[in-house]
């Protein structure tokens, strides 16, 4: 227990330095390209997502549900601990990651009219075609990355895949920066040199070829011999396309709805917020998620895991209810401190106090499914203990839907003159949290009517009580906003000030709300620090 106890402080210790030096990176990049009305920058946020979003339709659907399981069973049940196994996987893995990539960047024309068709000049399209030759060649190298971190895992070698992407984030930072001296902050879509453009593409590019590369490093540590290996046969590919099936659509819809986005809202790249500042306000919006709640709920999925093999559903819905609260507890903190420093958060992505307030904006509508999206982990590692990948799907299917109704709408309100231009992220991020909102509703629905009662009356609740001690919270780093001059004053001014001042405002929200738990001795407090205490060193 020890040693997983390590293990899972490595990966959680890994994964907040991974988003935080990656936040670190993002603000570099807006520096040097922009955010908020900069072509440059909607142009380089395509570019490089692209690789991501094939990529994601891969490692989600195949690697993490269906491939990870099988090299795990190599290991502990072949003589060779998953040797051949792993020679054939990895031979079939590289050869198809390189396919793939080929006909991605042959493709690149056709899926840059997918993604920016919407653009309204001809030269932000070409530059966002000339950055995704560069970035597209990521997709060989982020598979090698999953797979063979996956296969370390496999052998409990946890630290690299977790650290690595720390070097990327570095390594972007490095050229970022370069790019900066060189040019100064160059928003317009025009005038790129191919000098300029192989500097961000090829060096977006090299970080995800480091980290994927650094792994080869530990590759002895594993213990196996691996070498190209084209026997495939009886490895299990038909059984691993039956396994993959749900959770593989399920990633697609996820990706068409965000194609959807990404499209319309580039008839917005240039006068207002578009791409750019969806993707870095989606990036905050996502950080606390990503360090607090995969951190703290990935114990209770093994919890929840061995007590449906149990058949205990009592035990099942007591779990769901213990994590609820627990996660209630710091995302509610979290959310009041982030709203109320959304602007000085804001400036850290953006060039000017009005651009802050813009990009502010579209933070302000994702943070409205905050808690919903926090509470849905549970309910979908439930769905997964039971081993039910459809009915997510199903959830997930809806959701998309809505997501891609409301751009539309979004879209047909800006073309009938209802609805300025300037806002139209900030519609489409609104649907993305109605849509969110509205899946969690459904998610809760289908497991009541697959186990029966949820008992989440008493964590609900306590969340209640929580949203109640955030109030005054919120009240109180609102107020200290306004001492330090609100939109107009000083912590808005430029990037550092805006750190700062996010870091007093968020600072005071959350002293404020942890005082008032406190002072009415809130069970879940003393919960809350048990659950951090497990994931520190040695413990």
């Amino acid at each position: 227990m020890a040693g997983l106890g390590r293990a899972s402080a490595t990966v959680a210790a890994g994964t907040m330095a991974s988003r935080i030096t990656g936040l670190i990176r993002n603000i570099v990049l807006t520096v040097a390209v922009g955010t908020v009305g900069a072509k440059a920058a909607d142009s380089f946020a395509i570019a490089n997502q692209l690789p991501n979003s094939v990529f994601a339709l891969i490692s989600s659907g195949l690697l993490a549900g269906v491939i990870v399981p099988q090299i795990v069973k190599a290991v502990k049940t072949h003589d060779d601990r998953g040797s051949a196994f792993v020679s054939k996987l990895l031979t079939l893995g590289v050869l198809a990651l390189l396919v793939v990539t080929i006909v991605a960047v042959v493709a690149a024309p056709v899926l840059v009219e997918i993604y920016a068709g919407r653009f309204t000049d001809p030269a932000a399209k070409t530059l966002t075609l000339a950055l995704a030759y560069w970035c597209l060649p990521q997709l060989l190298f982020y598979g090698l990355y999953a797979l063979v971190g996956e296969i370390l895992n496999a052998n409990r070698i946890f630290g690299p895949f977790a650290w690595s992407p720390i070097v990327n984030n570095l390594i972007s930072i490095a050229g970022f920066g370069v790019f900066i001296v060189l040019f100064g902050t160059y928003e317009s879509a025009s005038g790129w040199t191919a000098g300029m453009i192989a500097l961000m593409g090829g060096t977006a590019t090299l970080g995800i070829v480091v980290q994927a590369g650094i792994l080869f490093l530990f590759w002895r540590r594993a213990g196996l011999h691996v070498r190209p290996d084209f026997g495939w046969r009886g490895i299990g590919l038909r059984q691993i396309g039956r396994l993959a099936g749900w959770t593989f659509l399920m990633v697609v819809v996820g990706q068409i709805a965000g194609a959807f986005q990404i499209n319309i809202v580039g008839a917005a790249s240039g006068p207002a917020a578009a791409g750019a500042t969806l993707q870095n306000a989606w990036l905050l919006f996502m950080l606390p998620f990503s360090v607090i709640v995969l951190s703290l709920g990935t114990p209770y999925y093994t919890k929840l895991s061995e007590h449906v093999a149990e058949g205990r559903t009592d035990a099942v819905t007591a779990d769901l209810s213990s994590l609820t609260r627990t996660v209630g507890i710091f995302m509610v903190g979290i959310l009041a401190a982030m709203a109320v420093a959304s602007v000085p958060l804001a400036r850290l992505f953006t060039t000017s106090p009005d651009n802050a307030v813009a990009f502010a904006w579209v933070l302000g509508a994702y943070l409205l499914a905050l808690l919903p999206l926090s509470f849905q982990f549970g309910i979908q590692r439930t769905f997964y203990a039971l081993k039910d990948t459809r009915t997510p799907f199903v959830y997930t299917l809806v959701q998309a839907a809505l997501v891609i109704a409301t751009a539309l709408a979004a879209s047909a309100l800006v073309g009938a003159g209802i609805l300025p231009l300037t806002w139209l992220a900030f519609a489409i991020a609104l649907g993305q949290s109605v849509a969110n909102i509205l899946q969690f509703a459904l998610a809760i629905t289908l497991l009541r009517r697959k186990i029966g009662p949820l008992g989440l009356g008493a964590a609900f609740r306590g969340v209640l009580r929580f949203l109640l001690a955030a109030v005054p919270a919120a009240a109180a780093g609102w107020a200290v906003f306004l001492l330090l001059g609100g939109v107009e004053g000083w912590a808005v001014s430029e990037r550092l000030p805006g750190f700062v001042g996010a870091a007093l405002i968020g600072g005071v929200t959350l002293l404020v709300y942890g005082g008032i738990l406190a002072l009415f001795r809130t069970p879940e407090l003393g919960v809350a620090f048990r659950a951090v205490r497990r994931f520190l060193p040695g413990r």
